[in-house]
């Protein structure tokens, strides 16, 4: 059976045109050849919007009675993708015709605005930004240039930082890091407050973000009374790393929420008082009393624990200052004690936000938040694309347990 020819594309006959007229030879050469075809292609664009103001195509006698008419053409130079280009722009008598294609006192096309975002967004400086739209698209773009696009951002920030939350999410996780701040007295550090939570379909979202010289429980008070005001009426599971007076600052507000040290931070600062030749036995014995399979399990092995480690009473007494965190990991399902003993996740989101903080000090608190907002965009990105692993199983044991059963029977998360 004979194959049947297929019709070229608008696109191919295009194509086609381009190679038998100018002959290109390498890419370069087709890059060269495609960046001379933009300005006919915008100006015969403008033309059919001048056309279209005036009533009637060029050299042809207006049907309308109208005192305006073309009036030659005035030339800018476009920021493209391929560099510069100059075009021609119609003008009109009256000065009345606004063009939509290329905008009045618009020079750039190259949707450049986002490729700065996301080049800021990952840390780069403006310094790297400017050499960087130099070398790939040839034209340079001034800090002053650079600095406005990303100021651009400030608006979306205050929305998203004021913008209405879910009434319930079943895990919330807490943590800070600090970042350097100029000031008339000099650099200081400052504490950037950090709320992720797991939505009721296991899905990341980072509610806030707050700026405070130190990390107090005033602080996260405020922080806490602020969720409330946006929304969250319930929160099933708080984690957080053991700063003093946080507890206290989120039961003020949210008293029925489970407060969960975490495991890992106990870890870290149990470790401290350990000669560093016994830290794989001793971590290795902590982990049979976490991981054990019941509580009365883990109280077995939290006995014995003492007793082997006697000889280390700072370290001992800092699990025997926290044991209700551990015992009550054991009121839930394997699944859900994975998901609340540990602060990994926000650490994570920490972790992502210094890779852009790092590099030096910020001219104010505004500096900072834009560029940990265009991080936070970023990791939207990766994190819309699937929930949380095995929630299916977390949801069902969050049901196997009557607090929290209530709470999604309360705010409909049955599925």
């Amino acid at each position: 059976m004979a194959k049947r020819k297929m019709t070229p594309t608008p696109a191919e006959n295009i194509a086609k045109q381009i190679m038998e007229t100018y002959k290109p030879q390498s890419a370069q050469e087709i890059q060269d050849v495609v960046k001379q075809i933009f300005a006919p292609i915008f100006e015969a664009a403008l033309q059919g919007e001048m056309d279209n103001h005036l009533g009637y195509a060029n050299h042809e006698r207006s049907e309308q009675d109208s005192s305006n008419s073309r009036n030659g053409f005035s030339t800018k130079k476009l920021k493209t993708s391929m560099g510069e280009v100059p075009i021609r722009i119609p003008r009109d008598r009256e000065s009345s015709f606004n063009p939509q294609i290329v905008k009045k006192h618009q020079r750039d096309v190259s949707a450049i605005e986002d490729k700065v975002l996301a080049m800021y967004a990952r840390g780069m400086s403006q310094r790297d930004i400017s050499a960087t739209i130099e070398d790939i698209y040839g034209f340079e773009m001034s800090h002053e240039q650079i600095s406005h696009i990303t100021d651009c951002v400030m608006e979306e920030v205050k929305e998203w930082q004021t913008r209405a939350l879910k009434p319930f999410y079943p895990f919330i996780f807490v943590d800070c890091l600090y970042v350097s701040l100029r000031t008339e007295q000099g650099i200081r550090q400052s504490a950037v407050h950090v709320i992720l939570a797991y939505d009721t379909e296991g899905r990341k979202d980072v509610l806030g973000l707050w700026i405070n010289e130190t990390e107090s429980k005033h602080v996260w008070m405020q922080i806490f009374d602020e969720l409330k005001a946006r929304g969250i009426e319930e929160i099933g599971f708080l984690s957080m790393d053991g700063v003093s007076g946080l507890e206290d600052g989120a039961r003020a507000i949210f008293p029925q929420v489970v407060v969960q040290r975490c495991i890992v931070h106990l870890i870290r600062n149990s470790v401290r008082y350990i000669p560093r030749k016994e830290w794989s036995r001793f971590t290795k014995d902590l982990k049979l009393i976490y991981g054990a399979v019941n509580v009365k399990q883990a109280r077995e092995r939290f006995e014995q624990f003492k007793k082997d480690w006697a000889n280390y009473p700072g370290a001992v007494s800092v699990w025997e200052s926290n044991f209700t965190h551990v015992e009550q990991l054991f009121n839930y399902g394997s699944a859900v004690r994975k998901v609340m003993y540990t602060t990994n996740a926000i650490e994570s989101v920490n972790s992502s936000f210094r890779k852009v903080t790092k590099k030096g000090s910020f001219p104010n608190e505004d500096a900072v938040f834009k560029i940990l907002y265009l991080r936070v965009l970023e990791l939207y990105k990766k994190w819309n694309k699937h929930r949380l692993q095995n929630w299916a199983m977390i949801r069902n044991q969050l049901l196997a347990d009557e607090r929290m059963a209530k709470l999604m029977k309360h705010y409909d998360v049955i599925y």
